[in-house]
């Protein structure tokens, strides 16, 4: 998954609205309460923890579908290593914008960031081994674009992004069907040849999937 501005505006603009309708239902009455009309600003946001950065432009989105003339001038990119007390970027905007969004674009920046340094840490561990770290789809509701693209930036590799990306054989699967044989006879005989089949193994904390041609 590629946040990019296609990508943004296809998939993670509605999502990102959802979740500013969910945290201002009807109007930010500390917001109104203090700044009644328009005025203008600029906020700092500084890194409080070291680590790697994922969600700048989703971060500064949330700020834009308030109000597009909200301008966010970075001064790092996803994927770079900061350091606590460093100034990862200016966004200057009405006040009320920069209040009202405040939060929601910091949820985005902080979860994803962490994810991404999370990711990032496991990935330097598993170095020479020569396995590769897949994401699952145990994801946040409404969050699996945000939470996938942080895999990707920490340096990690997605697995499946839904159902639909291919088959992926689980034990439940394979006690509906009578066995392992028969379960991947069924796929094989119903995904279309271009579909990936796979079998999970291992216990739950400790998956390893075995692909099948």
């Amino acid at each position: 998954m590629v946040m990019n501005d296609i990508t943004m505006k296809l998939h993670a603009d509605r999502l990102i609205r959802m979740a500013l309708e969910e945290d201002i239902s009807s109007e930010d009455v500390s917001t109104n309460a203090v700044m009644p009309c328009a005025r203008q600003g600029k906020v700092d946001l500084i890194c409080k923890q070291d680590g790697v950065i994922a969600g700048m432009d989703v971060f500064s989105r949330v700020f834009e579908l308030l109000d597009e003339r909200t301008v966010t001038e970075s001064v790092c990119r996803d994927g770079d290593f900061v350091r606590a007390g460093q100034k990862l970027a200016v966004v200057r905007g009405d006040i009320r914008v920069l209040l009202s969004g405040e939060r929601v674009a910091l949820n985005y920046l902080q979860r994803m960031s962490g994810i991404a340094t999370c990711t990032h840490d496991m990935v330097k561990l598993l170095e020479g081994t020569g396995i590769t770290l897949l994401d699952t789809r145990k994801t946040m509701p409404n969050c699996r674009i945000f939470e996938k693209y942080a895999v990707r930036v920490g340096g990690g590799s997605n697995h499946r992004y839904n159902l639909s990306d291919g088959v992926l054989l689980k034990d439940n699967h394979i006690g509906a069907a009578g066995g392992v044989t028969k379960a991947v006879q069924m796929a094989k005989a119903y995904a279309p040849f271009v579909r990936k089949i796979e079998v999970e193994a291992g216990c739950k904390l400790h998956a390893a999937y075995i692909f099948v041609h």
